[in-house]
């Protein structure tokens, strides 16, 4: 089983997330969203495996999505132009993103991590 955690480490929700996983001793790949950026063929493929819609990818709380007026712009998203953006800047991502298996999940619930990892 292969986990991969993708996280901003001042990330309050990324700080849950890593603690989760740390508490269940679970072992992981952490990789920084900033240093590390998601490729636009990574995207699309989170995208397809998800199944969520391409606007959810993105990080709509952040100063970034808000400084680029993305709020109308991601309504109607294609997935390929939400790949196309959300890779120029780690910090648009919705994080952390969690890869487990075929599994991809954005941001950290807990009942929602503890159904995948029981």
């Amino acid at each position: 089983m292969s986990v991969i955690l993708i996280e901003y480490p001042r990330c309050t929700t990324c700080k849950k997330a890593k603690k989760f996983l740390n508490d269940k001793n679970i072992e992981f790949t952490d990789r920084h969203i900033v240093e590390e950026n998601p490729t636009e063929e990574e995207l699309l493929n989170w995208m397809e495996k998800s199944e969520l819609e391409p606007k959810k990818f993105f990080n709509t709380s952040g100063n970034l999505y808000k400084d680029m007026n993305l709020k109308e712009k991601v309504k109607n998203i294609t997935k390929e132009e939400a790949a196309k953006i959300l890779s120029t800047n780690g910090m648009l991502v919705k994080r952390p993103v969690l890869i487990k298996d075929s599994k991809i999940v954005l941001g950290f619930k807990e009942e929602i991590y503890n159904e995948i990892f029981e």
